[in-house]
């Protein structure tokens, strides 16, 4: 009988962490420990003092993915973990995008800017900054629409994620 082939997908770790120097570097050596790449890294602080939140994004199947968990589950500094799965959750990006624009092309650059709901920041006589916000795949979209005008830099935080609901990490760990 043939297994059931589980198939990569990118996935979505949020760890809560003691908010104690090093604890980044634990867990994200434990990543490169395992060999095991990480597409999107983004920590904060969390809403109890004290503790940080990281969300990591990785292309993982289940196995590997259950294996980097328990990995992390035996940190001393890792409280608790959860995947975050797409439907049930609210993941965005933050982007910076540099982009040639000059008089002759400002105008459609700012129109497709205005298009993804994106915001021009900064504006200079041969280029504009412009700040958008929301899922990977929309963020991707747009830079595919201003490449042709010369992407001159990009900015890119890691994802950001939380689930949706009224529930919260912390709620049965500090309760």
């Amino acid at each position: 009988m043939a297994a059931e082939a589980d198939t990569t997908t990118r996935r979505t770790l949020s760890v809560l962490v003691e908010d104690v120097p090093g604890v980044l570097s634990k867990v994200s050596g434990l990543f490169a420990r395992r060999a095991f790449n990480i597409d999107s890294l983004a920590v904060g602080p969390s809403e109890v003092d004290g503790l940080s939140r990281i969300t990591v994004a990785v292309s993982a199947d289940s196995h590997l993915l259950e294996q980097i968990t328990k990995q992390l589950n035996k940190l001393i500094n890792v409280i608790k973990i959860v995947e975050l799965e797409t439907g049930n959750s609210v993941q965005r990006e933050h982007l910076l995008i540099k982009v040639r624009a000059d008089a002759a092309t400002r105008l459609q650059v700012t129109q497709a800017v205005e298009l993804f709901r994106a915001k021009i920041v900064d504006v200079s006589t041969e280029s504009l900054t412009v700040e958008a916000t929301g899922a990977t795949d929309k963020l991707e979209a747009l830079l595919s629409v201003l490449e042709p005008f010369g992407v001159r830099e990009i900015v890119r935080s890691g994802k950001l994620a939380i689930s949706r609901g009224s529930k919260s990490m912390t709620d049965k760990a500090f309760k």
